[in-house]
């Protein structure tokens, strides 16, 4: 495959991830190992197109850093040269569900066969086994299963979905991700290829470690929604309307913490225990008091106030509104990439910095280039895209 530029970035730069286009959480998990510095190669499927159609995949900033081409993988000339470019791969990702890169004549064996030291990174929502293994599901039915979905939301009131951002992503991108690094290290360490299992609900499970401990140190009631600490029971740990009808998040947890936010509020002015944080049996009483004190100012009075202080208060921003912070604008939170302003690559390295190495491409758009690599001819590419193998952009 091709050797990473001088310019490339990131501590996986040379390392080459094939992914089997899919959705969701496979692709978030590729998109964060190309800001990495991996090349990733998105195989996808044949697709009509033209120049407004690859207007609209340029959009599509999951699919950032990623290079295209676009494969039949049901064409037996299709399968083999994708196995041709897994046998170049260190990692290949694929989101299907169980049996069906097998059936492709994809799967672990076949490809471990071709390449002994391969990581085969599989995500899925149910995982490989079980007997929910074949049934589709969606982010929102992990967290049920898992009893995250019912510790989510307010006191008598229905379960909130947290978008689909802790089963999809956390509890699956994030795992398929360390799972594919720590079975790299492994393999580069002299041990062969091996795959990743990552499954959305084992992912989610274990992101409810922490409540689980919680509730056997008897410091939390796994019987109650809405009645601890921090799921917006606590006066001091929630959400409250301000004077403008917008909102702020308070969450000084620890008592110093809170003592900073009433002394800049002025809290119960005149009452010497106003510093202390009330007991349990007083969070209703002091709740009232607080959505009382904050819908006193507006939202941006309060961040003004506060934003600043170990007082632990931010104003709730829009979707808008937050690339505009003066904090994430110092740190280059975001960026603006091909006229679109999306998230910048997360964490930062010292020595080696991660970047964007490229906009999102369009199916096919480097099947050319890619075969190339593999040693395949001009004449032998068009045979492939008249044949119907392959499209290139």
């Amino acid at each position: 495959m091709r050797e990473p530029s001088p310019m490339t970035s990131g501590p996986l730069a040379g390392t080459v991830v094939v992914e089997l286009a899919g959705i969701g959480p496979g692709p978030f998990a590729t998109m964060l190992l190309a800001d990495l510095g991996a090349d990733v190669i998105r195989v996808d499927r044949i697709v009509p197109g033209g120049p407004q159609l690859q207007q609209g995949y340029r959009k599509d900033v999951v699919n950032r850093g990623k290079r295209s081409i676009a494969v039949d993988l049901k064409n037996p000339d299709g399968r083999s040269l994708v196995l041709d470019l897994i046998e170049h791969a260190d990692v290949l990702v694929e989101g299907y569900r169980p049996g069906v890169a097998e059936r492709l004549g994809l799967g672990p064996e076949d490809c471990a066969a071709r390449n002994p030291r391969l990581v085969y990174s599989r995500m899925t929502g149910w995982g490989q086994e079980g007997p929910l293994s074949q049934v589709a599901g969606h982010d929102i039915g992990y967290l049920a299963l898992t009893g995250a979905l019912w510790g989510i939301g307010r006191a008598d009131e229905v379960p909130v979905a947290p978008l689909n951002l802790v089963a999809d992503y956390a509890g699956g991108s994030l795992f398929l991700v360390m799972g594919t690094l720590a079975a790299l290290l492994e393999a580069r360490a002299g041990g062969l290829g091996q795959v990743v299992d990552a499954a959305m609900v084992d992912g989610v499970s274990v992101l409810t470690t922490m409540i689980t401990a919680l509730s056997e140190m008897g410091v939390w009631d796994p019987t109650r929604r809405g009645a601890n600490a921090f799921d917006s029971a606590a006066p001091y740990y929630d959400v409250y309307e301000c004077a403008d009808g917008k909102w702020v998040a308070v969450g000084p947890l620890e008592p110093h913490f809170f003592a900073e936010m009433v002394r800049i509020t002025g809290f119960r002015e005149g009452d010497d225990n106003r510093f202390v944080q009330p007991s349990q049996d007083e969070w209703p009483a002091h709740k009232q008091e607080w959505a009382a004190l904050w819908r006193t100012r507006t939202r941006d009075e309060w961040a003004s106030m506060l934003g600043g202080t170990d007082a632990c208060v931010q104003p709730v921003l829009d979707w808008q509104e937050r690339t505009r912070h003066p904090h994430l604008v110092a740190r280059g939170t975001y960026v603006k990439l091909d006229g679109i302003v999306q998230p910048a690559p997360a964490p930062r390295l010292s020595r080696t910095p991660l970047s964007v190495s490229g906009p999102p491409s369009y199916p096919g758009e480097h099947t050319r280039e890619i075969a190339k690599e593999l040693g395949l001819t001009d004449d032998q590419i068009d045979a492939l895209v008249i044949a119907g193998v392959v499209s290139a952009g």
